[in-house]
C-alpha cells in the first residue's frame, strides 16, 4: 500500500522509520518545506501547501495514495482529509497520538482541532467510505527525556512539551503526583515514540480499522513512575500531590494571572486524575507483533550519558 505521512516531526519521523525499517509499503512525507535530512536517507519528500487556493494540487499529490498517517492539526488537517476523500483514499489516521478521544471533555484546551477534525472524518466515511482509526498510545516516554519532548522535535508548538512541563522534571528532582477522587495515585498508559512508528507501521496491514487502534509500552500509576525515576537518578525527588480541589485552586490562580503554559500544564494534570490516559484495554499490542520496550530500560537509556 502506499502511504502519505503529514509532518516531519519526531512522531512522524519515527512513523517514518517504523514504515521503512519494518514493512514493504511505500511511502510519501507531506511538508510545508523541503527536509533535505528527510530526502539524503532516500525518503521522497512532497512539499505541499495546505490553503484553499492549493486544495487541488493536494488532492493530486495524494491519487494513489491508500492511507494517510497525519501528524499535523488545525485547519491543515481538514484540508488533508477532505483531499483524501477527493482523492479516494481508503483509510486516513488523524492526528491522535494520545488518550481516547471519548474521553476528552466537550470543552478542552489541549484539543488542538482534533475534536473537528473526528466529525469531518466520520462524515467523509459516511459519505464517501473513507476508513478511519484513532491512534492511542498514551504519552509518550519522550516527555520524561532529557529535554523534554522538544529535544526529539515533538510538541513543538505544545505549549508544554519542555521538560517537566508534564509530571516530573528529572533534571531539577521534582515531581507532580495528580490523585484520582478514590484517593489513589492516577495511572497513565505510556509508548516511546519509536514503538508507535512499529504499532502504526504494522497496523497499516490490517485487514480492517477500528475506531481506536490501542497501543501502549507500559502502564502504571504515577506514584510508581516517579519511584522508577528516583532508582535512575539514585536520588530522592520534591513530590507535591494533588487532589481534584488543589489542581482546580492552581489553575484558578493560573487563569486570574492569564499564565496559558501554567494553565495547560495544570489542565493536564487534571485530565491525568479524570484517567484520560490510561486504557485497560491495548488492542492493537493484541493484533500486530511488536513488542515495545517498557518504561524503566526506555528511560535508563534515555539518561545514561546525563
Amino acid at each position: 500500500m502506499r502511504v502519505a505521512i503529514a509532518g516531519t516531526n519526531g512522531l512522524a519521523y519515527a512513523i517514518a522509520e517504523g514504515i521503512s525499517n519494518n514493512t514493504d509499503h511505500q511511502f510519501i512525507i507531506l511538508s510545508r518545506a523541503a527536509k533535505p535530512h528527510l530526502t539524503a536517507k532516500g525518503w521522497q519528500v512532497v512539499v505541499v501547501n495546505y490553503a484553499e487556493t492549493h486544495r487541488q494540487n493536494l488532492v493530486f499529490t495524494l491519487a494513489g495514495v491508500g492511507a494517510v498517517i497525519s501528524v499535523v492539526w488545525g485547519s491543515a488537517q481538514i484540508a488533508l482529509i477532505d483531499a483524501a476523500a477527493r482523492a479516494g483514499v481508503r483509510r486516513f489516521a488523524p492526528a491522535e497520538f494520545e488518550g481516547q478521544p471519548a474521553l476528552r471533555p466537550a470543552t478542552d484546551a489541549l484539543d488542538r482541532g482534533k475534536r473537528s477534525a473526528l466529525e469531518r472524518l466520520r462524515y467523509h466515511q459516511t459519505h464517501s467510505h473513507m476508513q478511519y482509526t484513532s491512534f492511542v498510545c498514551g504519552i509518550l516516554y519522550e516527555r520524561f527525556s532529557p529535554g523534554g519532548m522538544m529535544a526529539s522535535r515533538i510538541g513543538v508548538r505544545s505549549g508544554i512539551g519542555g521538560e517537566g512541563d508534564y509530571l516530573i522534571h528529572i533534571t531539577q528532582k521534582r515531581a507532580r503526583i495528580p490523585y484520582t477522587t478514590n484517593g489513589q495515585p492516577a495511572t497513565i498508559c505510556m509508548t516511546s515514540a519509536e514503538d508507535v512508528g512499529k504499532f502504526v507501521a504494522a497496523a497499516i496491514g490490517l485487514q480492517n480499522w477500528p475506531l481506536e487502534l490501542r497501543m501502549r509500552g507500559d502502564r502504571m500509576n504515577i506514584s510508581r513512575l516517579v519511584h522508577i525515576a528516583e532508582a535512575i537518578r539514585g536520588t530522592h525527588f520534591e513530590k507535591n500531590q494533588y487532589n481534584s480541589q488543589s489542581m482546580q485552586s492552581e489553575l484558578a490562580l493560573a487563569q486570574a494571572s492569564q499564565a496559558i503554559q501554567q494553565q495547560l500544564r495544570v489542565i493536564s494534570l487534571i485530565a491525568t486524575a479524570n484517567g484520560r490516559f490510561d486504557f485497560a484495554s491495548a488492542n492493537l499490542n493484541t493484533m500486530v507483533n511488536v513488542t515495545p520496550k517498557r518504561f524503566q530500560t526506555w528511560l535508563q537509556e534515555a539518561w545514561a550519558d546525563h
